[in-house]
């Protein structure tokens, strides 16, 4: 198996939005893309999957040191061969892998968020700094484009934690700024236990508006020259956003109790009317 091949089997298997936004791309967008999405699949299942904090930190560390290779030109994994030519042809960065493994870390060291600006770092390393590397990879012009890539990378990590507060809950974490709980009378055990309520209602409202601000700000930003070259993660923020349209319609606190998804046929039909439309 190829590096491409096993990075593609990577995006496959996860059964991700993201892998329904390549499709459309150029042969060497495409590879790069899913190369970056393999990577990120790689370290966040460790943080996820690995029971033993001890050896999750040692894996993390693993891949600190595998980076370090990319960039020095020897890559001994194949996820990492399959980087090897993007980082040349777009110019990403080291700093910013590393960044990405900081934020898994931080999933080892704490399973509570005190208030937004704690949370707010933590979105910023998972997902707004892959935001930043696709728009590298994508191609842009205007610098206003990393504004709308940083904003979008916010809005897609805010719906995540919205859509998976009850699974993550059974796994012990808390995403939803604990500040928040208390100004909406939600406690830890109720997210905890899943105890669907009108409070938790009315603090999941509140989260859904934040990811919607985040969506409206990330278009805002991103400009006419560059929005052809980004369908890519304007395919992404339709898939996301449909995601949390859902949420809203169901009442948004079921996702204490269950997860909320879009079939399949639905996300290629959304990939393909936002590719044709921009």
């Amino acid at each position: 198996m190829s590096p491409q091949e096993y990075c593609q089997q990577k995006a496959a298997a996860s059964g991700s939005s993201f892998y329904y936004s390549f499709m459309f791309l150029p042969k060497p967008r495409r590879e790069a893309i899913t190369a970056l999405y393999a990577f990120c699949r790689e370290v966040d299942d460790i943080a996820d999957e690995c029971q033993d904090i001890n050896i999750a930190r040692t894996k993390l560390a693993w891949w600190r040191v595998e980076i370090t290779n990319l960039y020095q030109g020897n890559p001994q994994h194949p996820v990492t061969k399959a980087l090897a030519p993007a980082i040349l042809a777009y110019r990403l960065s080291e700093e910013q892998f590393q960044e990405i493994i900081n934020g898994m870390e931080m999933d080892l060291d704490q399973n509570r968020y005190a208030d937004f600006k704690d949370l707010q770092l933590y979105c910023y390393r998972v997902a707004s700094v892959v935001g930043l590397l696709s728009v590298s990879i994508f191609g842009f012009t205007n610098p206003e484009t990393l504004k709308y890539a940083h904003d979008l990378g916010m809005a897609f990590q805010l719906t995540n934690i919205t859509r998976d507060v009850g699974e993550d809950a059974r796994r012990d974490r808390i995403y939803l700024p604990l500040d928040e709980l208390a100004r909406f009378g939600v406690s830890e055990n109720d997210i905890l236990h899943g105890k669907e309520s009108e409070e938790a209602k009315n603090l999941l409202d509140f989260q859904i508006a934040r990811a919607e601000t985040f969506y409206d700000s990330a278009f805002a930003y991103l400009p006419n020259e560059d929005r052809k070259a980004q369908r890519t993660g304007l395919i992404m923020a339709a898939i996301y956003r449909a995601v949390l349209d859902e949420i809203k319609a169901d009442g948004a606190q079921k996702v204490l109790n269950s997860r909320t998804s879009l079939t399949p046929l639905r996300k290629l039909w959304l990939a393909w009317t936002t590719w044709v439309k921009n």
